[in-house]
């Protein structure tokens, strides 16, 4: 009776023995599961710090590219501007002189608007302070500028449709 209690006895630890050996073999294979997710997850998150970088660096060198292409853009306007103040030193024809700052304002304005510049034409428009800075009030000249905008102080402008400097205005009450 004894010896059958001590094979059953042996028969249980080796079952038991057999199910712990499944239960760590299951173990080692969820922890290698676990470490290859590990693994994965830091991989993607180099990954994804290493592009934010690259876009972050993209995004500079874009935008220094164009400035230094606005600024080529501008360069013949300056140089016209040497030259008039050149001869602005020995100009005695008031005209002429009116006529050369004339010929370099419009060039500037006609480069400034190439690179995607407008200007914001609002005099006489319902005041909105979504778009206008009023500067001051005043009563309406007229009926239909009550509410609206009589004068602009300084322009705003646009650039490529986003308001880049929103204009100054006299608002009729």
């Amino acid at each position: 009776s004894e010896d059958t209690n001590t094979n059953a006895d042996t028969a249980d630890n080796a079952t038991d023995s057999h199910e712990e050996s499944d239960e760590m073999s299951e173990l080692d294979v969820m922890g290698q599961k676990v470490k290859e997710a590990e693994d994965k997850y830091l991989r993607l998150y180099s990954d994804f710090e290493n592009f934010r970088r690259r876009t972050a660096k993209e995004r500079l060198e874009l935008s220094a590219a164009a400035g230094a292409n606005t600024i080529k853009e501008i360069l013949p306007v300056m140089d016209d501007f040497e030259r008039a103040i050149k001869s602005n030193a020995e100009a005695t024809d008031i005209k002429a002189l009116k006529e050369g700052i004339d010929l370099v304002f419009n060039k500037l304005k006609r480069t400034l608007e190439g690179q995607g510049l407008k200007e914001m034409n609002v005099t006489g428009e319902k005041f909105d302070p979504e778009i206008h800075e009023a500067v001051t009030r005043i009563p309406a000249p007229k009926k239909k500028l009550k509410g609206a905008v009589v004068d602009v102080v300084e322009k705003g402008y646009t650039l490529n449709d986003k308001v880049i400097r929103f204009p100054k205005v006299v608002k009729g009450e």
